[in-house]
């Protein structure tokens, strides 16, 4: 036998039913204890007047505006002028006093919940489902014809709304209120319209008796009444009536898509639903119809030029009646609260906005589509200059004219890149073209419409956070707009006429900022002014990289850090300080793409080379912009810029090391012990430096910078100096006789590494100096071993066998070097040097045992005992005698006899 899925929702219902009636049984005692208490509570007399009850869902109905509810005010309490004089005097044991608290309502139980609410909702779903199961019944039986089952699907219904409003009537008539969330008179409405949709769409449908424009009538028609109803029967039927309403252009389909007739019907159920929004102050509904709306906004993403027209009315459309009904102190809309930014009302036009914005992008930039686009930006300036509950559009606005702009700069439509000088030879298009001029003369009014209104906006509003919001976009939109322009028409080359555009606007940013500044009585915790002197130091900026070739936007976005951070000194507002540190993070990402900063223009001469400036500026500025944020004390945009500055300074010198290195070729991917132990010297001396700064400044990022550059050259002097670049493994010339690149790989790291665990000794753990001095021990002593085979092999220490005199030169070596180490720690008094002087003397003693001893013959070995065994013993003298002398007890007392 077959069952339907109908037959299968029947049979769950009827299990879910018997679960919850046998939970009841077990809930009987505890119900009836409840009621107990509830009949033993005092009489009606003796408590307060409860409030008169809601009127239906008005409990569950959230608010479009901001203001507070206030609560209807209890009835009066009737007065005691009945009462007998002699007994107003005396006390009653029965009266108290004072009305003694109201007792908590207790919850409801599982009876009265499947009383009141669940047999309601199963008895909607199972008229609904009844008027399905008739029609599949005359179906399966072949009773009625399809004419007929239309008309009962109709009749049906209309006896399901007709219910729906007699109960609703009957309820006002008694008295009766009725259950917010299971209203029986909306759970009837909301299933007549729903086999009223059902009816419809299977005349339609499934029996051709309705053309798809009547069809499409009907259901329209059935979907704003089920709106209207809402007014009467609450929001579970407004959901219904809007899903209805923009699901039925889906339903009713045609192989001619009439654009213009679908957003006429739109527009209207737009408007119908804002309305009722309006009236009944439902957020929620609001929302739902903006976010249905603009989801009709995507089939015009595979629409053509041609077909902008009624795309743009949807969204102008929806924006107007956003405005009017759903803004809040705007228009027909609901009060507003003040200045505050409400979020319904800015994201209503936000949203229209990335309407307008999706239609420019998926037409190509269409002059219709642009031309809308500026109106709804322009319209979106006019409501939140109206209306600060929407001022939060004003930040889409800006955001969505950058996109729009950005786009179009970096789309690869060569035939309408204009350059300054003229067209483009062999593309065709004029300094005249027809979308270009769109372009520019529309950013022109962004540019002046942002600006303009956004200084204006200082002196109307009074919150900081609106200023702020009108500020930001004053700034951000010009500037924006004018490096879209700069990358698509200039194609990120040199040109005066932006560069002057750049200093013009930077110019009237500072006169902005002036102005503002003489009216604030406290210019300093001003945002809206820092934003401004911002957008002047921004400005400056680009009129240095229009102005100038290869890679100055570092170099101007460095500077430009640095002065956002003097500024956040002359004006200490937070904001400024984590402008200066995104500014250097940007600065940051820009070395990531390209480290050579000009790229093949980076030139040959040493030193001084593109490096220098693209780096060395960048690096001086963040030094100098950390010591401005420092004034105001430690933050994360402090750490940021100081970040910033470290690693400009390393990359500085790594980058000017290979150039020097490789005859300008910074990419090649071969090194040499020149570069390894330049490297590694440069990062002893930055980190010497970053030790002595960070006792100054006690930077946790100087810390941690000045252990990283330790750890590097660590790492680079064990696999690099000794290891992958030892001369011992290949043939390289290391130079002369004693200036060569022994003394650069090992004698001046080997300094430089003493230098720094004496600068960190009584700073950091005796640990951590001692390891470092550990590390200048073993590059000396490398020294003078290769120092050594250079004297016998030549420049290249890889040619030639070992000889007897070389290995006694070794041993006589290491042990003077030993000695060397034992007087200068008596004479300073360093246990350390003492301690390095017996950890070589000992290598030393292990070298002549077990390599002289098997290698070298004759006198050689003799003299390398005879020398080794005179240095043991005076060494012992020494210490017997100078360092640990024992002093002689003093003599002992007699006893007088």
């Amino acid at each position: 036998m077959f069952y339907s899925p109908f037959d299968f929702l029947t049979l769950v219902i009827a299990i879910v039913a018997i679960i919850f009636a046998r939970k009841a049984l077990n809930q009987v005692a505890t119900l009836r204890s409840r009621l107990d208490a509830i009949e033993a509570a005092p009489p009606a007399a003796a408590r307060p007047v409860a409030p008169p009850p809601l009127a239906p869902h008005e409990e569950f109905e959230p608010t479009l505006s901001a203001a507070p509810q206030v609560a209807p005010a209890p009835p009066p309490l009737p007065e005691a002028a009945s009462v007998a004089p002699d007994a107003q005097d005396q006390p009653s044991a029965s009266a108290p006093s004072a009305a003694p608290p109201p007792l908590p309502q207790p919850a409801p139980g599982l009876e009265e919940t499947l009383g009141t609410r669940w047999v309601v909702w199963i008895g909607g779903l199972t008229l609904a489902l009844g008027g399905f199961f008739m029609v599949r019944y005359s179906i399966e039986a072949g009773l009625l014809g399809p004419g007929v089952r239309v008309m009962l699907g109709g009749l049906f219904a209309l006896a399901l709304l007709a219910a729906g409003e007699w109960t609703r009537r009957k309820e006002d008539i008694s008295n009766i209120a009725a259950l917010p969330i299971a209203n029986i008179p909306a759970i009837l409405t909301a299933a007549g319209t729903a086999v009223a949709f059902a009816t419809v769409y299977a005349a339609y449908a499934l029996y051709d008796f309705l053309v798809p424009a009547t069809a499409f009538i009907l259901l329209g028609l059935v979907a704003l009444g089920t709106l209207a109803a809402a007014l009467l029967h609450g929001p579970v039927l407004a959901g219904l009536g809007i899903v209805g309403a923009f699901v039925t252009p889906i339903l009713v389909s045609s192989d001619k898509p009439d654009y213009w007739s679908l957003y006429i019907y739109l527009a209207v159920v737009t408007a119908a639903s804002f309305g009722l929004a309006r009236i009944r102050l439902w957020r929620w509904l609001a929302v739902t119809t903006i976010a249905f709306a603009l989801l009709w906004t995507f089939p015009c993403l595979q629409c053509g030029p041609d077909m902008v027209a009624p795309h743009a009315f949807h969204v102008i459309a929806g924006f107007v009646l956003a405005a009017l009904l759903v803004v809040c102190g705007f228009m027909f809309g609901p009060d507003g609260d003040g200045e505050e930014i409400e979020p319904i009302s800015s994201g209503s036009l936000a949203a229209y906005l990335f309407g307008a914005m999706a239609i420019v992008l998926s037409s190509f930039h269409a002059d219709g589509a642009m031309i809308t686009f500026a109106l709804l930006v322009a319209g979106s300036l006019v409501v939140a200059w109206r209306a600060p509950a929407a001022a939060g559009a004003i930040g889409a606005a800006s955001a969505f004219v950058f996109i729009v702009f950005g786009e179009w700069a970096v789309r690869r439509n060569l035939d309408m890149l204009v350059l300054p000088g003229g067209a483009i030879p062999g593309i065709g298009p004029s300094t005249t073209d027809g979308s270009v001029s769109l372009h520019l003369m529309t950013a022109a009014a962004f540019a002046a419409g942002f600006g303009i209104a956004g200084f204006l906006a200082q002196m109307r509003f009074a919150t900081t956070k609106l200023r702020a919001t009108w500020a930001a976009a004053a700034v951000f939109t010009p500037v924006a707009l004018l490096v879209a322009l700069y990358a698509r028409i200039a194609h990120l080359d040199r040109s005066i006429p932006f560069a002057i555009l750049a200093v013009l606007l930077a110019a009237a940013y500072a006169a902005a900022t002036e102005v503002l500044s003489r009216r604030s009585e406290r210019p300093e915790p001003s945002p809206s002014i820092a934003l401004f002197a911002t957008g002047a130091l921004a400005s400056l900026a680009l009129a240095l990289t229009f102005a100038l070739d290869r890679g100055r936007l570092t170099i101007a976005l460095a500077l430009v850090s640095m002065g956002t951070a003097w500024l956040s000194v002359q004006r200490p507002i937070p904001f400024l300080r984590w402008l200066a540190a995104l500014l250097a993070a940007i600065v940051v990402l820009r070395i990531g793409y390209e480290p050579r900063i000009a790229g093949d223009a980076v030139g040959t001469t040493p030193i001084f080379n593109w490096l220098l400036w693209g780096y060395g500026i960048p690096a001086l500025s963040f030094w100098a912009g950390s010591t401005f944020l420092r004034r105001n004390g430690d933050d994360v945009p402090l750490r940021m810029v100081e970040s910033a500055a470290i690693l400009f300074t390393v990359l500085l010198a790594f980058m000017e090391i290979r150039h020097a290195v490789n005859g300008g070729d910074v990419y090649r991917e071969a090194t040499g012990l020149t570069e390894v132990a330049l490297q590694v010297g440069v990062t002893l001396a930055m980190a010497i430096g970053l030790e002595r700064l960070r006792l100054r400044s006690g930077s946790i990022v100087h810390n941690v910078g000045a252990v990283l550059l330790t750890a590097f050259a660590g790492l680079a002097s064990v696999f690099g100096l000794l290891g992958l670049e030892n001369p011992m493994l290949w043939s390289d010339d290391v130079g002369g006789s004693f200036i060569n690149l022994l003394l650069l790989g090992y004698a001046l790291p080997a300094v430089l590494a003493l230098l720094l665990s004496y600068a960190v000794a009584g700073h950091r753990p005796a640990a951590y100096g001692n390891s470092i001095a550990a590390g200048a021990l073993i590059l000396a002593l490398a020294y003078v071993t290769f120092e050594i085979r250079r004297l016998y092999h030549g420049p290249v220490l890889t040619y030639g066998e070992t000889t007897d005199a070389e290995q006694y030169t070794y041993s006589i070596a290491w042990l003077m070097f030993g000695v060397v180490l034992l007087g200068i720690g008596i004479l300073v008094n360093s246990q350390r040097a003492r301690l390095a002087s017996a950890a070589v003397i000992g290598l030393t003693i292990l070298k002549a045992f077990l390599v002289d001893m098997s290698t070298l013959t004759g006198v050689y070995r003799a003299l390398s005992f005879m020398c080794l065994g005179i240095v043991l013993v005076a060494i012992g003298w020494l210490y017997q005698r100078i360092l640990f002398r024992k002093q002689a007890p003093p003599p002992v007392p007699q006893a007088e006899g």
